[in-house]
């Protein structure tokens, strides 16, 4: 039987759900697998019977936990997609800011209803996340695959380092940059770091870490921990290794 799938969006930019739709080349077989219930990226249908519940964004307003809760209800398997839903994403650098301050120099005497950002796993139960910035597309498919053939899910439990390697990318480190490949769980295909650009962790920490030596190998490049710090918060993804290592 098919999988009866919805999926929903909070606090977020819906990219990751557009990572699945924009698959062309895989879509028409994808879907094949899939009984769409409710995706507004896919379908114009709406309807409430569904199993599987994949959830992108964070969550930054009261009527949002309200509606997470029903979903959760609804849903016999919960998925954390992409990211903000894993871990706050870059939702959560409000978090830096006074929300009164920022209400008032923004909105003036306007009332806005917002609240600290949480992941999802916060306020329910999350029986599977798929981490990711947005989510990689071949990952989401072979996990809805392993769902509907009722196969042992995995995740790569090594850093991005290794994808980075077997890539033949030059060390961002070697050209003076922090990048947190390193301690970052790998199954992205190191697509940030072959594209030049340092990773930032979208994907959270990798299982087989070593934090104080990430750290040390900061100090021994004459590298700024504050530089460090920033970038594990982005994506508050690394909490609390932020706060008790930086």
């Amino acid at each position: 039987m098919k999988l009866k799938i919805a999926s929903f969006d909070f606090t977020c930019c819906e990219g990751c759900q557009l990572q699945l739709a924009n698959r062309e080349s895989t879509l028409t077989d994808f879907l094949e697998l899939l009984d769409i219930r409710n995706f507004r990226e896919i379908s114009s249908e709406r309807l409430g019977d569904y199993d599987i519940a994949l959830v992108e964004g964070s969550i930054s307003r009261q009527d949002e936990v309200e509606r997470l809760l029903k979903i959760r209800e609804q849903a016999k398997v919960l998925v954390a997609f992409g990211t903000c839903a894993c871990f706050g994403g870059v939702n959560s650098l409000k978090k830096r800011f006074s929300l009164d301050e920022t209400i008032r120099d923004v909105y003036g005497e306007m009332t806005i209803e917002t609240l600290p950002v949480r992941k999802i796993s916060d306020i329910v139960t999350v029986d599977l996340a798929i981490p990711g910035c947005p989510v990689d597309k071949e990952e989401v498919e072979r996990i809805m695959v392993s769902l509907a053939t009722n196969s042992l899910i995995t995740f790569p439990k090594y850093p991005v380092c290794v994808e980075c390697k077997q890539q033949l990318n030059t060390c961002l480190f070697d050209l003076g940059e922090i990048c947190l490949g390193p301690i970052t769980r790998a199954g992205c295909n190191a697509v940030c770091t072959t594209g030049k650009t340092a990773c930032l962790g979208c994907r959270g920490p990798a299982e087989e870490l070593n934090m104080p030596a990430f750290i040390e190998l900061i100090k021994e490049r004459g590298l700024s921990l504050d530089d460090l710090h920033e970038k594990l918060t982005f994506y508050n993804a690394f909490e609390p290794l932020a706060t008790d290592e930086t």
